[in-house]
């Protein structure tokens, strides 16, 4: 009995084909790349620092790149080469701000000082270097699976084949970016007030507290008292563009947060404990209660949130197990079918040789026992055999845990695309498991700490690198370009953002201070408060354990994001609410398109409109913002007006923001006979 062979697998045919000569790395797509790589990476680091969140880059680097080669008369595939090497930075500034400002908050490094660049640099180098090393092995099996669907990589391909659309495009994000940059400005130099907090007595509400011991007659009264803060939204460009982009469901869900923390927990603690943390003060110097309140908030709150946080991750995690397992698995077959595939001739199939990429990952691998012999070893409280033996496992930790997870978020990122990359919840793990086998190994004190965030930084950054890599490739595989040269180019960007991005950190922690409620940084005040408490032991597990339960509680209620509800709670409420309005302002408009009945094609014009006037928004404000913070840390007065303004101007900046947030997504319709563009997917 014969059976019937399968039908052979038709290979794929890139939009250029693989006999086609076309300009392609070229210094002008290259140096385009590297322009913004750079700006859009500190505008991310801007944005992860200020509201615990990155964009994915991708899309505004297409735009641009697009519009600037068109008037040079560019080809496709410098612009697939000037977008890949464009957004690369956009993961470079997503791993370094949920770890190397957790290097200062947790007390190792006074702050981001000169000092400091050359080891920050090398953790962004070496794990951004370790990531598309990685990704090289695996990409040949993973951008040829015909089940991961990569949504954001498709459609970051037709709008490159869309390139028409190209200009009027880049004129709405080019003119967005300058009116949100210039909105914050007004702000920063107080025309306006940004931020608007008013304290609330909560006194008023009730003297005492009756203390009820069942059918006691007895009953006991306490003393209470006190005040707390009410917060408007803040008037930030970025943080609505923000909740625009995450839309009203995600964006409420944060707020909500941000509600528990400071409607509930911050009012029910001043009001029951704060009079008597007034009474333990030496005599005349009381607290004034809206200090007393940011105090509790501070000091009560924000460990409970990082519990919360704790339990977000690690249930992402969870949620993802078998995609985890699948991609572990994968990980493992695909070197080997990578290891067995011959070497291509064809143009759009040649990798970088897999000899270089084994010579660059044992070259890393030394250059990493070497840095972390540093990191640990500075700290003086550990013995050199001790140190020898904690760099060489830290560092065997971060190669093995950098691969498997490398593997993992490329597999993520194929089937639900980069936005939704759970990079923190893959740090945290690594975080968790290079803890134990430094307490294990007997290793404690600064140096462990130290070691451990480096474990983390580098990984951190491997799996955000890994992931846009990948989908970068696969946008690549559809356009027909050279994955080398894409992979070259995004070397050169690696080094680029990693020289850049210590900057922005550096200005801001200057201005601001990480931890601050100008700059929360809520995964990196995780990483430090974990980190701290395993190897360190210094950490509040009575509140973390709180949050914890409180975290379980949010699961078993079916809450859709368990993390991104204890963000809300780690950021001001300022952040959360303006975030939340920036949602509720994508609800309107979402309201009024379908109200005006456009069709298919017309609301693709209106959502992609949306997303680029959100886009331009959030990067004016990041890099004013990032000069603002620059003149702020030099020790400059930027206040130009010197006066109280009234709340009524606050409100009518903030109008403006929302008309033009609404007004330009829908003046971008378009007539219903045009051809329907793609749509972004962000």
């Amino acid at each position: 009995m014969s059976t019937i062979a399968p039908p052979p697998v038709k290979k794929y045919t890139p939009y250029v084909p693989e006999t086609m000569e076309m300009k392609e790395f070229t210094f002008r797509a290259l140096l385009i790349g590297l322009v913004m790589t750079a700006i859009l990476g500190s505008a991310n680091a801007y944005l992860g620092l200020k509201a615990g969140m990155t964009i994915a880059a991708t899309y505004p680097a297409a735009v641009i790149g697009m519009a600037l080669l068109r008037l040079m008369k560019g080809s496709l595939l410098e612009e697939n080469i000037a977008r890949t090497v464009g957004s690369i930075g956009e993961s470079v500034a997503a791993g370094a701000v949920f770890t190397i400002p957790a290097f200062v908050m947790a007390g190792l490094w006074p702050g981001l000082t000169r000092e400091k660049y050359w080891k920050s640099v090398a953790l962004m180098v070496i794990g951004g270097t370790l990531g598309i090393l990685f990704v090289t092995l695996l990409r040949r099996v993973m951008v040829e699976d015909q089940e991961l669907p990569y949504p954001e990589s498709v459609a970051a391909s037709e709008i490159h084949k869309a390139g028409q659309q190209g200009a009027k495009a880049a004129k709405i994000l080019f003119a967005n970016m300058g009116f949100g940059g210039f909105m914050y400005l007004l702000g920063a130099v107080n025309v306006f007030s940004a931020n608007n907090t008013f304290p609330v007595t909560i006194s008023a509400l009730g003297k005492k507290l009756l203390l009820r011991t069942g059918t006691n007659p007895n009953v006991a009264t306490t003393i209470t008292g006190g005040a707390t803060l009410l917060t408007a939204p803040d008037i930030s460009p970025a943080y609505l563009g923000v909740g625009y982009i995450i839309g009203p469901r995600l964006a409420a869900l944060n707020f909500a947060g941000g509600v528990l923390a400071w409607g509930l927990l911050v009012p029910l603690l001043t009001f029951t404990v704060g009079p008597y943390i007034q009474a333990a003060q030496p005599d005349g110097k009381a607290l004034a209660w809206p200090l007393l309140a940011g105090a509790i908030y501070y000091s009560i709150v924000r460990p409970i949130a990082v519990g919360g946080m704790l339990v977000g991750a690690s249930y992402t995690l969870f949620k993802m197990r078998k995609q985890l397992g699948a991609g572990m698995a994968r990980a493992v077959s695909d070197l080997k079918k990578s290891a067995a595939a011959h070497q291509a001739t064809n143009r759009t199939d040649r990798d970088l040789p897999s000899k270089v990429i084994f010579a660059g990952v044992g070259v890393v691998f030394l250059a990493m026992i070497a840095l972390y012999y540093y990191f640990i070893g500075g700290a003086g409280n550990l013995s050199s055999s001790q140190v020898i033996t904690a760099s060489v496992v830290a560092a065997l930790v971060m190669v093995v845990l950098g691969f498997f997870f490398a593997a993992v978020s490329g597999n993520l990122v194929g089937l639900i695309g980069s936005s939704n990359n759970p990079v923190s919840g893959l740090t945290l793990c690594t975080l968790v498991i290079a803890a134990l086998l430094m307490v294990a190994l007997g290793v404690s004190g600064t140096g462990g700490v130290a070691a451990v965030l480096g474990v983390a930084a580098v990984v951190c950054v491997s799996s955000a690198v890994a992931g846009e890599m990948l989908q970068d490739l696969k946008v690549g595989h559809i356009l027909g370009g050279t994955p080398s040269k894409m992979e070259i180019g995004d070397l050169f960007g690696i080094v680029v953002a990693s020289l850049v991005l210590f900057f922005p950190l550096a200005v801001l922690d200057k201005a601001y201070h990480f931890g601050s409620s100008a700059l929360p940084a809520p995964q990196a005040g995780l990483m430090a408060m974990l980190s701290k408490g395993i190897v360190g032991g210094d950490m509040a597990w009575p509140l973390v354990v709180v949050g914890i339960l409180l975290g379980i509680a949010m699961i078993m209620i079916e809450v859709k994001s368990v993390m991104l509800f204890a963000v809300g709670m780690y950021l001001p409420l300022g952040t959360t609410f303006a975030i939340f309005l920036g949602g509720v302002i994508r609800w309107v408009t979402d309201k009024l398109r379908d109200r005006r009945g456009y069709n298919d094609a017309q609301k693709a014009r209106v959502e992609n409109a949306g997303v680029l006037t959100a886009s331009g928004l959030i990067a004016g404000e990041a890099l004013c913002g990032l000069v603002i913070a620059g003149l702020v840390g030099s020790g400059k007065d930027v206040t130009l007006v010197h006066w109280t303004p009234s709340f009524w101007l606050a409100l009518a900046a903030l109008a403006v923001l929302i008309l033009v947030m609404v007004r330009v997504p829908l003046a971008n319709a378009g007539r219903p006979e045009e051809p329907a563009p793609p749509t972004a997917i962000m």
